[in-house]
């Protein structure tokens, strides 16, 4: 079963403090272990803001061994957007974080939310009205279990 966890309004100072707020959700939903958050940092100081996938919008993400404790997807909408550095896709205020304990798991989820936001899910989250309507959305792009 996949945990889907959303946060809004959150307040981050620069993009770190961004991906840790969005990893540190799934840490309370009790999808990821603690150091969850600071190996999403490391996944974007050692390889560049490739997680900027589009317009404005993070994959909050690191290697299900570094923390995966159940196949766990978050939302968090940003107060106000942060800069990652990509040459193209910035500001960001969106993140995604997802987490899984099992390397094929996380291919599947990572296929499920590329689906989800080709289909619109940024548009849709950006639009939502608040924290419920996020969660919503978010639930509805997830494959069922």
């Amino acid at each position: 079963m996949t945990i889907a966890v959303a946060t809004d309004g959150v307040a981050a100072a620069d993009w770190r403090e961004a991906v840790v707020s969005a990893a540190s959700a799934l840490v309370e939903a009790g999808a990821a272990g603690e150091g969850y958050p600071e190996a999403c940092v490391r996944v974007v100081e050692e390889n560049g803001p490739y997680i900027v996938l589009t317009k404005g919008l993070a994959l909050v993400h690191a290697r299900p061994e570094e923390g995966g404790l159940a196949v766990g997807v978050g939302v968090t909408r940003l107060a106000a957007p942060v800069e990652f550095g990509h040459p193209d896709n910035d500001p960001v205020d969106l993140l995604l974080a997802f987490c899984t304990p099992d390397p094929n798991v996380h291919v599947g989820t990572l296929a499920a939310l590329a689906r989800a936001l080709s289909g619109g899910l940024a548009d849709r989250l950006r639009a939502a009205a608040g924290r419920d309507d996020l969660a919503r959305e978010l639930k509805e792009a997830l494959p069922d279990d």
